[in-house]
């Protein structure tokens, strides 16, 4: 008997200890998860480490799911933590993942953007590429005249020789005018290209400090409408996850705080570069479309800026998922088309094109 109710005692404790180690799980899920909704309020310069969570926010939405389901199911009353954690993640999962488009005819003046991050067609080169340059340079270049855009928008063009931009373009994209700036180094030229059907009615280059990432800006006259586009390219981690991950495995602690450094040095000067961009926009009279790789995902204080005041075409148009990074698909979004509320979104299509280590995002806009 006594021997029975020693066990009975074990059982209890094993359960009680078994049941707050659930919570504490669900109580760390939880808070982590608060904490990336948290970070599109919070400037990075300032608390760098916020942007990780806004990062791993599809992770922590989705274990927190997880959790909730699993205590449903034990009949657990945990399961409210991770249910109130969950709740105002519906806010922000329309930014990752739309169930239906826009399905409502245009009634007026609409144009075609795509915006591009084609990687200095450098996929051949990188880890999973299967193109050479010239051979991914030919492949956007035939995707990009298929898609009869009216204004496109590229990040990281590379070209070897900057003399041969303009035949380049006349050729391969002969109904189109273009404004540009490209860096040159001894490699070759890059930078942003936007290339439109419509006359340029005025650009302009805005550079960012200690940076080699910049936006540019072009005015069109679109029947009634003059609207201004800018093409931006903020700061990137610059570093390869796949030589991170090799430098985990291996333990190589030099290239581990190498790689730290790069990552918290892009983190801290994308919010000056934002900040810069909508300086010049709040000194515009014109309406502004804000395209480009903001090398941050919809929950970051990057976006939360930008985004104020603009409607997000994914979001208005968009179906399925929005991710457009390559290497962490379908977590990691960050390629945008910002425009005007007063316009209206019909279409928004990722392609999936393996060109790039970015997918290239298209969308018809009613003015």
């Amino acid at each position: 008997m006594a021997m029975k109710r020693k066990n009975d005692v074990n059982v209890r404790k094993s359960a009680t200890f078994a049941g707050f180690t659930a919570r504490a799980v669900m109580c760390i899920a939880a808070g982590l998860l608060v904490l990336s909704f948290l970070s599109i309020l919070v400037n990075p310069a300032k608390i760098w480490v916020m942007t990780l969570f806004g990062l791993l926010f599809i992770p922590l939405f989705t274990v927190n799911v997880v959790l909730f389901f699993w205590a449903l199911k034990r009949r657990s009353r945990s399961a409210f933590i991770p249910l109130v954690a969950v709740l105002p993640s519906l806010f922000f999962v329309g930014s990752y993942f739309q169930f239906a488009g826009n399905d409502e005819e245009p009634s007026g003046e609409k144009v075609k953007v795509v915006s591009y991050n084609v990687g200095r067609f450098m996929n051949g080169k990188g880890v999973g590429g299967r193109y050479g340059r010239e051979e991914c340079i030919d492949s956007v270049m035939r995707f990009l005249d298929r898609q009869k855009a009216d204004i496109i928008c590229l990040q990281e063009f590379y070209i070897q020789d900057i003399n041969d931009l303009r035949a380049f373009l006349s050729k391969r994209m002969k109904k189109y005018g273009y404004e540009y700036y490209l860096y040159t180094g001894k490699s070759g030229s890059y930078g942003n290209i936007t290339l439109s059907r419509f006359a340029a009615k005025d650009k302009g280059v805005i550079k960012f400090d200690n940076s080699a990432n910049l936006a540019i800006y072009t005015d069109y006259q679109i029947d009634d409408d003059r609207i201004r586009v800018y093409n931006c390219h903020f700061e990137s981690y610059n570093i390869s996850p796949s030589g991170l991950l090799r430098s985990v495995l291996g333990r190589d602690r030099e290239k581990i705080k190498k790689a730290e450094d790069k990552m918290i040095r892009g983190i801290s000067r994308r919010p000056k570069q934002v900040n810069r961009v909508l300086d010049h926009i709040g000194h515009s009279e014109y309406d502004s479309f804000v395209c480009g790789d903001f090398n941050d995902t919809p929950m970051s204080y990057t976006y939360y800026k930008m985004s104020k005041g603009r409607e997000d075409s994914f979001r208005e148009s968009g179906k399925g998922f929005a991710a457009t990074f390559s290497l962490l698909w379908p977590m990691i979004r960050i390629d945008y088309v910002l425009y005007p509320e007063r316009f209206q979104a019909l279409s928004h299509i990722t392609y999936r094109k393996p060109f790039s280590d970015h997918y290239p995002v298209v969308t018809e806009i009613e003015l």
